[in-house]
């Protein structure tokens, strides 16, 4: 399968994902366009696969609905307990964190040895858009991002945010879904007050170089012996 067959059965799907995230929330078209700064048509060719979100506006559309942002790389489940989170500029963070992927985007291009012209051969996206995603002029589809970084080497991953606001709440969502895929009695032993001193041990254990944990171990089976 080519590419541009690949990008476009990706906006279909992404397209039944975002309407589907929308519903969930009980938000209307208007509300979450306006939450990502783009007109209601746009967000809803987006919702049809006629056009394709860039990544900070699907990050920011995530924050909005508050639901992970695997929910549209895999089959999550929205949660509809997610906390309530603070109020933003939204729009303006959009821009932001297009003008950082721009630059990030520039920096794996330069690190792969990749001129403009080469990643244009590589990926079908002309030099011109890829000169403008880079300065952050326009933002990046995010179909067009994932050709991109698997041309690069890279992962849509590593464009995702983690210092911003957005970043912190996703890491923050992460971590609560790490917690509760762990078994049932491990949940319990972690919130027991009572186990902390364990936790912190383990914690402390997990850091220490090779050697020096293998000593404590010796040390702990000469004290059982």
């Amino acid at each position: 399968m080519d590419i541009r067959s690949q990008t476009t059965i990706r906006m279909k799907k992404l397209g039944v994902l975002i309407r589907d995230a929308r519903l969930a929330s009980r938000q209307d078209i208007a509300e979450c366009a306006k939450a990502i700064g783009v007109t209601k048509g746009i967000f809803r060719a987006y919702e049809e696969g006629r056009r394709a979100p860039s990544l900070p506006e699907l990050e920011t559309l995530v924050y909005y609905l508050k639901l992970p942002i695997h929910h549209f790389w895999g089959q999550s489940s929205i949660s509809d307990d997610a906390p309530v989170t603070e109020h933003l500029d939204l729009p303006r963070l959009v821009g932001v964190r297009q003008r950082m992927i721009g630059a990030l985007l520039r920096q794996q291009r330069n690190n792969a040895s990749l001129s403009i012209k080469l990643l244009t051969q590589e990926t079908g996206i002309s030099g011109a858009r890829l000169k403008s995603y880079e300065l952050g002029e326009r933002p990046i589809p995010l179909p067009e991002l994932e050709v991109l970084a698997t041309a690069l080497g890279s992962r849509v991953e590593t464009f995702f945010d983690e210092s911003g606001p957005i970043g912190h709440w996703m890491n923050d969502q992460k971590g609560i879904q790490q917690f509760l895929e762990l078994p049932h009695e491990l949940q319990d032993f972690v919130c027991q007050p009572v186990n902390r001193p364990y936790l912190e041990l383990a914690l402390k254990l997990s850091s220490m170089p090779t050697d020096k944990l293998r000593s404590v171990a010796e040390g702990l089976l000469d004290i059982t012996l």
